[in-house]
């Protein structure tokens, strides 16, 4: 009978669609950015959902939510899985939060069916993976690893200067200490691949084996204001010229460090920000990647000396500071494994396979096995108000999530 239990996928998508009108946008994304009203409403309704499935709830320092069905062993570690549900500025339906739906719809399934399992099982929210608020990114589930510590984590602010510390507060998610014993004995994560692979291979399972490593910076460009009508082009210090030079020569960097290397600006501002005052000063941040940990370290080196040198020989100066560094890292061989048998249990076909995005998952393998699961998504787009997937794809990942689960928290016969 457990080998034959499937989850309910429309009872899936229509959770998925309606915690997708919370913060819905005109093109059918979602805005629902990290510690704003909108997510405490997404909070609200996921916490009544937990609750109707009679989970407990601890909310943690960093705003982090743990929602826990029992198992016949109370003080064993429970087997968890779940992901975040702040989203991108012009984000898409699924990125994060089919990670924590799934988890609710295994903790359904498996009170349909009066399963109990040796273990608890928990479902997780994890607090600013994107770190579009607040950077940097995944900062709850690093807090929670050891990898920052919380006063760092609350002093995280946005460009008003509100702090990840004051928004918990406001909203009602400043949470207490957990119990010193908590811990997981496994932890899965299922999202959706936000690339291209599983759709051109066709296949509906991912088993990820690892994260590539992830490198942020913020850059400052400085120059001096003048007025745009009287200074001739010659005797400027043009700062967003200069900014444009210098970033032309980084995008050439990560393009010489071969195919795999990724290098992206995505945030630039201009001071004072009139039209007919030639720019003093330009901030633009950096985001790099890259799976291989020598290249990795090269890349960063790299990007460094690029912006030295940019510095040492215009009439600009340059400065860089790198805020965040994530190195590739390789998931638990055991969790990967439950992952591959559980899809092909459920007749699924797979594909192993790196992702190039950052998640959560990242810092809870420091502190518990870890693996993730990935769907395909159309286009392999995301961080997108367009990006999408399908029903059936949402249900073969959390088949997959249950399978898995199932296998780690054991089965009271």
């Amino acid at each position: 009978m457990i080998d034959k239990l499937r989850v309910n996928g429309d009872r899936l998508w229509a959770s998925l669609m309606e915690m997708a009108q919370i913060g819905a946008t005109e093109k059918g994304g979602v805005c629902r950015l990290a510690l704003s009203d909108l997510d405490r409403e997404g909070r609200d309704l996921l916490s009544k959902w937990a609750e109707e499935q009679g989970c407990s709830r601890l909310v943690d320092p960093m705003g982090n939510m743990f929602f826990r069905r029992p198992g016949r062993s109370p003080d064993g570690k429970p087997v968890g899985s779940g992901s975040h549900l702040d989203t991108q500025p012009t984000g898409g339906k699924f990125d994060g939060v089919y990670g924590v739906l799934a988890a609710l719809e295994v903790i359904r399934t498996l009170n349909d069916a009066n399963i109990e399992t040796d273990l608890p099982v928990e479902m997780v929210v994890w607090t600013n993976e994107e770190g579009a608020r607040f950077p940097p990114s995944m900062i709850g589930s690093a807090v929670y690893a050891g990898a920052f510590d919380l006063e760092y984590g609350h002093s995280r602010s946005d460009h008003d200067g509100k702090t990840i510390g004051g928004e918990l507060e406001r909203i009602g998610y400043l949470g207490n200490p957990l119990p010193s014993n908590h811990g997981f004995s496994a932890f899965f994560e299922t999202h959706i691949e936000q690339g291209p692979i599983l759709e051109e291979i066709d296949k509906p399972i991912g088993v990820v084996s690892g994260v590539q490593g992830v490198q942020w910076y913020d850059v400052n460009v400085i120059g001096e204001e003048a007025h745009a009508g009287p200074t001739p082009m010659a005797n400027r210090r043009d700062a967003l010229r200069g900014a444009g030079e210098l970033i032309g020569r980084l995008y050439k960097t990560a393009e010489n460090c071969g195919f795999a290397a990724r290098l992206t600006v995505g945030e630039f501002r201009t001071y004072p920000g009139s039209r007919n005052t030639v720019p003093s000063r330009v901030e633009f941040t950096i985001d790099v990647r890259h799976p291989d940990g020598k290249t990795f370290d090269d890349l960063h080196n790299q990007v460094i000396t690029t912006v030295e040198q940019f510095d040492r020989e215009s009439k600009l100066n340059a400065e860089i500071k790198r805020i965040f560094a994530s190195p590739p890292i390789e998931f638990d061989r055991g969790c990967i494994e439950v992952v591959r048998k559980s899809a092909e249990k459920c007749g699924y076909s797979t594909n192993e396979m790196f992702s190039g995005a950052g998640h959560d998952s990242v810092y809870i393998s420091k502190v518990a096995p870890t693996s993730m699961i990935f769907i395909p998504c159309d286009g392999g787009v995301s961080h997108n108000e367009i990006e999408n997937t399908s029903s059936e794809f949402c249900e073969a990942g959390a088949n997959t999530l249950l399978h898995s689960m199932i296998a780690k928290a054991g089965v009271v016969a």
